[in-house]
Parts: C-alpha cells; sequence; structure tokens
C-alpha cells in the first residue's frame, strides 16, 4: 500500500494545479486519473480544442472578410476539415504532454485508473488501495443534457461529439444560449453551417449584464446565427443522418420543429462524482448534487476536500484553478485564500465577451447607488484598425466611493482586458485610479481607461 501526504482524485485544471503546489509545498503527492491523458475535460475535450478551433475559425472568417480591405488578395482559404481536426489534436497533445512533464519535474505520482474513496485516508484505484492523510476531489463536471432527448456523440452531441463532428454539417441547431453553446455555434457558422439557437429564456447567456446580453445576441445575429427565444424543447428525434427538434413556445404553447443535420445539447453541466463512493463514506451534497464543504473546502467527512466543478459556484477552469492553490496551501498550514467576488467570466467569440463582479440588475436588486462609466470601441484607433470597433468597456462604480463593483466588455480581446479591472477590484481601486494610469497608445486597453474616465469628468475620445 503506498502513502501519501496528498492524493487527488481528478487532473483537470483543478487538480493538477493544486498537485503542482502540493509538491511545491513539500507534500508527497499523488493524482488518479482514468484518461489515458492528463488535463480533465479543460485540455482534453473542452476549453483547450474549442479555443483552437475558435482560433482557426476566426482566421477563416477574416480571410473572407477583411484580408481584401487591407489590400490582401487572393483567393480565399478552402476548408480542410480532417487537417482542421489534427491541427486542435496537436494542440490537445502538447498540452497534455506539458502536464505529464509538470508532475516528472515535481515527483507528482500519476496512479492511473478511476479511483473510489473506501474510507477517509484511502483511495482505491483498480485492485490496488493507496494512503494519504488527505484527499482532495477534483473530479469534475459532465454534460448534463434534457428529458426527451437522448446523447449518441453522433448527430445529437454535447460539446464533446461537436469538437470530433466527421464534416461539417449543413445545418446545427444548438440547444442552450449560454457559453459553450454560442463559442461551439460561433465556430460552425464561421464555417458554412446554417446555425439555429433554441433557448429556453428570453436572453442569451443567463446571468451576464442585460445591455450585454442585448448587445451581444445583436452582433450574433449579424454573423448569420439565428436565434429562438423562450422555447422550450419537448424531444429530438434522431434519424440515422438528421435530427428533428420539437419545442413549443413559452408564450402561446404553441409547438414548432426544427431540422438539423446535428443537434448540439449545451445545456449546462453537473458535477462528475460518479464510483466515488461519496453515500457509503457519508459525504453530503447539495440539492444539485454538488459536494457540500466548509470555508477551507472540507466536506463534511474529515481530511476529504473537494474543488472545481464538484462544489458549488460557477463551473470555471480559473475558479477550480484558485480553490487547488488555495487547498493546498490550507493543508500545508498556510492561509488559501480565493476572492469569489472577483473571478472572471469569458466567452471567446468574437468579439469576446468578458466579465466580473456585479451587474447592473444585481446592484438595482440590492438597492445600491452606482455610476456607470462607458466607452465604446468605435471611438479607439486600434480597434478601428483591426475592423474590430463593435462592442464597448462598461465600469459600474460605486455613487459615494468611486470604488469599482463591476465591469463588462464586449470587444476585441475583451478575455485579456477583464484582467486589469480584477487586478484593481483585488485591490480595492476606484474607477478614478484606472484613469489616472498612464495607457500606451495605440492599444485596446485606451477603451478600459476611457471607460473609467466616464465615471467621472467624461472619457477624451467620446
Amino acid at each position: 500500500m503506498a502513502s501519501y501526504d496528498v492524493i487527488i482524485i481528478g487532473s483537470g485544471p483543478g487538480g493538477y494545479v493544486c498537485a503542482i503546489r502540493c509538491a511545491q509545498l513539500g507534500l508527497k503527492t499523488a493524482v488518479v486519473e482514468g484518461r489515458e491523458t492528463l488535463g480533465g475535460t479543460c485540455l482534453n475535450v473542452g476549453c483547450i480544442p474549442s479555443k483552437a478551433l475558435l482560433h482557426a475559425s476566426h482566421m477563416l472568417h477574416e480571410a473572407e472578410h477583411n484580408f481584401a480591405k487591407m489590400g490582401l488578395k487572393g483567393k480565399s482559404p478552402s476548408v480542410d476539415w480532417k487537417q482542421m481536426l489534427a491541427y486542435k489534436d496537436d494542440v490537445i497533445g502538447q498540452n497534455t504532454k506539458g502536464i505529464e512533464f509538470l508532475f516528472k519535474k515535481n515527483k507528482i505520482d500519476w496512479l492511473k485508473g478511476w479511483g473510489s474513496i473506501p474510507e477517509a485516508g484511502r483511495v482505491k484505484v483498480g485492485d490496488e488501495t493507496h494512503e494519504a492523510k488527505h484527499l482532495i476531489i477534483a473530479s469534475g463536471s459532465e454534460s448534463s443534457s434534457l428529458p426527451g432527448v437522448e446523447i449518441d456523440e453522433k448527430v445529437v452531441v454535447t460539446s464533446t461529439g461537436a469538437l470530433e463532428l466527421p464534416k461539417v454539417p449543413k445545418t446545427m441547431v444548438v440547444i442552450g444560449a449560454g457559453v459553450i453553446g454560442l463559442e461551439m455555434g460561433s465556430v460552425y457558422a464561421r464555417l458554412g453551417s446554417e446555425v439555429t439557437v433554441v433557448e429556453y429564456l428570453d436572453a442569451i447567456t443567463p446571468g451576464m449584464d442585460g445591455e450585454v446580453q442585448k448587445n451581444f445576441q445583436k452582433i450574433l445575429k449579424k454573423q448569420g446565427i439565428k436565434f429562438v427565444m423562450g422555447a422550450a424543447v419537448q424531444s429530438v428525434d434522431a434519424l440515422k443522418t438528421k435530427a428533428k427538434v420539437n419545442y413549443k413556445l413559452r408564450k402561446d404553447d404553441s409547438e414548432h420543429q426544427l431540422d438539423a443535420d446535428v443537434v448540439l445539447v449545451a445545456t449546462g453541466r453537473k458535477p462528475y462524482v460518479d464510483g466515488l463512493g461519496l453515500d457509503s463514506l457519508g459525504v453530503e451534497m447539495t440539492e444539485r448534487g454538488q459536494i457540500k464543504t466548509d470555508d477551507h473546502w472540507q466536506t463534511s467527512v474529515k481530511g476529504v476536500y473537494a474543488i472545481g466543478d464538484a462544489i458549488e459556484g460557477p463551473m470555471l477552469a480559473h475558479k477550480a484553478e484558485d480553490e487547488g492553490m488555495a487547498v493546498a496551501c490550507v493543508l500545508a498550514g498556510q492561509h488559501g485564500h480565493v476572492n469569489y467576488g472577483v473571478i472572471p467570466g469569458v466567452i471567446y467569440t468574437h468579439p469576446e465577451v468578458a466579465n466580473v463582479g456585479e451587474t447592473e440588475e444585481n446592484l438595482k436588486d440590492q438597492g445600491r447607488a452606482y455610476k456607470v462609466g462607458k466607452f465604446s470601441f468605435m471611438g479607439n484607433g486600434r480597434a478601428k484598425a483591426n475592423f474590430a470597433g463593435e462592442g464597448f468597456v462598461k465600469i459600474l462604480a460605486d455613487k459615494e466611493t468611486d470604488r469599482i463593483l463591476g465591469a463588462h466588455i464586449i470587444g476585441p480581446m475583451a478575455g485579456d482586458l477583464i484582467h486589469e479591472i480584477c487586478v484593481a477590484m483585488e485591490f480595492g481601486a476606484a474607477a478614478e485610479d484606472l484613469a489616472l494610469t498612464c495607457h500606451a497608445h495605440p492599444t485596446y486597453s485606451e477603451a478600459v481607461r476611457e471607460a473609467a474616465l466616464a465615471c467621472g469628468d467624461g472619457p477624451i475620445h467620446s
């Protein structure tokens, strides 16, 4: 029986980051992983491969729509779908091998196989049982479906199947207008598919700032994506090579049908805890099937911790990473810190969409007095030069103290720009602090400064 200080179940962003930090802090560490490669959903069938396809399809869009405007003449490139998938697989391979290298570098043992917890302090992998002072569950999540919708990963697919379709479909119906649905819908729309998004609610990207939702949907419509809002999907009839999506409109209960070559079910994700033995172990769960934890990420069973998608909170890789590092610090006798009020969210369409902190709707519900500083990318010289003038930066600040409460960006590199505001919020900065900080010209980041200026005496270029 092998003995460790820490055994982590799952090698996704939460698990592998936690393992590396544990090892760096002097703890003898092992990770249980049943896949053939490390990195979990994110690196294998999630964040990384989807970004590869988003990048490739955006390059195609630029060649088709903007190259000629810049004096780059010639025949538009054709799509070699097999080569694009090979490029995506190569990106996955580079990243997963990178994690394997980091495990070896930090002397972390990879216990290959699927793990279960027969009792606190022990993990069973295959026929072997391993002992540890602390166990950390970082088992991640899996795609959730709807009643009446059966996934076959061929015609009716989750994001996993959407990353390896044998060909680009002529028509695609996406069920769900959240992050995954809009990103993958964007990929196939750029590649020539006729994409229709069916959403139960009346707005896309649930939980985001209302102004962002409206503007983002307008931009996606201009890109050719169709939307059916307020629609409750009743069933999906999968035939050999096609599918029929049956739905009812909530406003009048009328029944409708859509035909598609491929149906992407993007209705969210749920914790993946099957086979861990949590029931017999006595681990408390929430009503939504998440693992309950205390302020130090410990479950109801002493010595057993949980992080990432398996517990409450946004299902984001970087949230899992933060929790992984924090738990490692706790186990090493240090203070583990995660500021849940400053966790950014990003949608990697074009333009990108990013947010952090409060929305206007939240602040109104709280009855908090606030002010809005907003700046359009059409006033940003770099954005105009790069055909990226759609969108805006919006900063929300306390009306009395000017402290930044939240920010919302639609525009070029929004996923990178948001971090300037994250750092400012982490330090409790005022909008004026951003406004008085010199920003290089010409950069997209000047739009952030202009939005901060708009919280005070006004922006310069608007």
